[in-house]
């Protein structure tokens, strides 16, 4: 784990370009979408979930959330017949309450305006549907930071993370050159090492499993660590 770091100590940086994940990276979006999943599994008769459990199981789109909450922990199949319109009906919800209770973690509008003060290009890459990502974005008065924003979509879901497409797509966007990436989870970790790009995963995201285990080059547990982390890579 990383400690809290002055974030007036300049460090220099070799990177021309920097990719975050959304969900759990840059926003902290669990609320809203848990309330999303839950309307949908109300609308199927289904028991509500716990707000732990949903932040358990966020990670690779909204489908992917809402096929294991329905399968439960047995993991049993899905009708496609079920998840189709219970997946509209969480699309629905959650876009129209998008950011109700979601908020940007701490100290992460002040670490973009440090890279951006460097001329370090932004960019988003989330397995969030481009249009949700970019709406949430403008919501939260943020999409003017970022030179690109890539969903799940923008490529074409079988090109989703973690496969590393939308990486090299965001890094092309935002001009190229050397580049980090900077998630919470397998998916965004996996990505950036299939695209052969150094990353740091924050610790107070939704990871799945242990943060530590994700095989990030660097972990941080607030933003004010992650310029010198990547001044470290």
């Amino acid at each position: 784990m990383t400690e809290r770091t002055n974030p007036e100590i300049r460090f220099p940086l070799r990177f021309r370009a920097i990719g975050f994940d959304l969900d759990g990276t840059l926003l902290d979006t669990a609320p809203d979408i848990a309330a999303a999943l839950n309307h949908a599994l109300q609308v199927g008769g289904r028991p509500p979930l716990p707000y732990d459990g949903v932040r358990g199981l966020i990670g690779g789109g909204a489908k992917k959330l809402l096929a294991r909450a329905l399968a439960g922990s047995a993991g049993e199949r899905v009708d496609p017949e079920l998840l189709e319109p219970l997946y509209a009906e969480l699309l629905a919800h959650y876009r129209a309450n998008i950011s109700v209770n979601t908020r940007a973690f701490d100290g992460m509008e002040r670490a973009l305006d440090r890279l951006a003060g460097e001329g370090i290009a932004l960019g988003v890459a989330t397995n969030k549907l481009e249009g949700l990502a970019r709406h949430l974005l403008e919501e939260m008065g943020l999409a003017d930071r970022f030179a690109v924003i890539v969903g799940g979509d923008t490529l074409g879901t079988e090109r989703a993370k973690p496969k590393p497409d939308m990486l090299h797509h965001l890094v092309e966007k935002c001009g190229g050159g050397p580049a980090a990436f900077v998630g919470d989870s397998a998916f965004d970790i996996n990505a950036a090492k299939a695209a052969g790009m150094p990353s740091i995963a924050v610790s107070f995201g939704y990871p799945g499993m242990a943060v530590e285990d994700l095989g990030a080059d660097r972990l941080i547990d607030h933003y004010d660590a992650l310029i010198p982390a990547l001044a470290e890579l």
